[in-house]
C-alpha cells in the first residue's frame, strides 16, 4: 500500500512538473525575442557653450581669448556629468554633438570615453547633426535664452550679429525650440535641458513642464551671473540626466504642424537683400524675410542659408 501511495505521489508530481518544463523553453525563447526586439536606448546630446556653468561673457566662448581654454574644460565637465547620469539610467549609446560656434570646443580627450563625439562644422543639421529616428531621447546641455531675453546670459538666436528674432508658425523661437522641432521631426522627445534659470523657464514654457531642467546659474544681467556651487551643479546634472531618462515614457516629442511658416527678422534691412534673390522668399518688411515649406527640415535649412547670406551682405 505504501509503495502504491508513493508511486501515485510521484506520478501526481510529474503531472504538475512536466507541463511547466514544456512551457519554460517557450517562455524563455519569448523573453529572449522580446529582449532582442526592444529598441536600443540611444541618447543624443547637443552641447552649446553660453549656458555652461561659469560662462558669463563672450570672451569665454571665443577661441581668440585666453579665457576660452578653461571654459572648454567646464563644457566637458558639464557634459560628462550628464553622460554619466544617462549611462546610469540604462543608455547603451550616447552621441554628443559639439554645437557652439566652430563646433570644435569640447576637448575630445576629456570627454567621457563611452560617448561618441561629433565635432567640427559646417554640418547640415548644425546643432542637431547626427539625430535620427534610432534615438530614444535628446538632451540639451549649456543652452541659452532667445534674443531679447532679460536676465539671461548672452541671449541670442543662432546669430547675435544678424538675428533679431525668428518665428515659426507664429511662435517666437529660441534655439532650443528650433532644435526640439528637429528632434520631433524624427519623433524623438527632448527630455532634459541645462542652462541659466531664464533658459530653463523658456524651455518648460515651450516644451512642457515634464521636461527636466537643471539650472546651473542665475543671470544678474546679460554679462553677469550667480553661478551655483560647482559640486552641487555637477551632482544635479548627473541626477537630472538619470531622472530624465528614467522618466522617458512621460516625455512627448515637440511637433509643429505643417505647413511651416518661417519669419526671420534681421537687425537691419541690408541683411535681407541677398535673401530676396531666393525663389519662394518674400520680404514683408525692410528687415523681415518670410517663406513657407511643407517639410520642416527644408525650412530649417533655408532659414540657415538666409542667415549665412545675411552675414556676407
Amino acid at each position: 500500500m505504501r509503495l502504491r501511495n508513493s508511486f501515485c505521489s510521484i506520478m501526481a508530481a510529474l503531472a504538475l512538473v512536466v507541463p511547466i518544463l514544456l512551457i519554460a523553453p517557450d517562455f524563455q525563447a519569448q523573453s529572449r525575442t522580446a529582449a532582442v526586439q526592444r529598441p536600443p536606448l540611444k541618447v543624443f546630446v547637443s552641447v552649446d557653450m553660453e549656458g555652461i556653468w561659469g560662462v558669463v561673457h563672450g570672451n569665454q566662448c571665443s577661441s581668440e581669448s585666453p579665457e576660452y581654454q578653461i571654459a572648454r574644460k567646464w563644457m566637458a565637465q558639464d557634459t560628462n556629468a550628464v553622460v554619466q547620469g544617462l549611462f546610469e539610467a540604462g543608455a547603451i549609446e550616447v552621441v554628443v554633438n559639439d554645437s557652439h560656434g566652430s563646433m570644435r570646443n569640447i576637448i575630445a580627450s576629456e570627454l567621457d570615453p563611452r560617448a561618441v563625439l561629433i565635432s567640427g562644422s559646417p554640418k547640415p543639421l548644425s546643432m542637431m547633426e547626427g539625430i535620427d529616428s534610432s534615438f530614444a531621447a535628446v538632451v540639451f546641455v549649456g543652452y541659452h535664452a532667445r534674443a531679447g531675453s532679460a536676465q539671461a546670459i548672452l541671449d541670442h538666436t543662432i546669430s547675435g550679429a544678424a538675428i533679431y528674432s525668428i518665428k515659426i508658425n507664429g511662435i517666437e523661437m529660441p534655439e532650443l525650440g528650433i532644435n526640439a522641432a528637429i528632434a520631433g521631426y524624427f519623433n524623438v522627445p527632448v527630455i532634459m535641458l541645462t542652462g541659466d534659470t531664464e533658459t530653463c523657464r523658456q524651455a518648460q514654457e515651450l516644451l512642457g513642464k515634464s521636461l527636466v531642467t537643471v539650472p546651473v546659474k542665475e543671470a544678474v544681467n546679460r554679462l553677469a551671473a550667480k553661478n551655483y556651487p560647482r559640486d552641487r551643479v555637477l551632482a544635479d546634472l548627473r541626477e537630472g540626466a538619470r531622472k530624465a531618462l528614467l522618466s522617458l515614457k512621460e516625455m512627448k516629442p515637440y511637433k509643429l504642424e505643417s505647413p511651416f511658416e518661417f519669419e526671420v527678422n534681421f537687425h537691419n534691412s541690408q541683411q535681407t537683400e541677398p535673401g530676396v534673390l531666393i525663389p519662394g522668399v518674400r520680404r514683408t518688411s525692410p528687415r523681415t524675410l518670410t517663406f513657407t515649406t511643407q517639410d520642416y527640415l527644408d525650412g530649417f535649412k533655408l532659414m540657415r542659408a538666409l542667415i549665412a547670406l545675411a552675414g556676407v551682405s
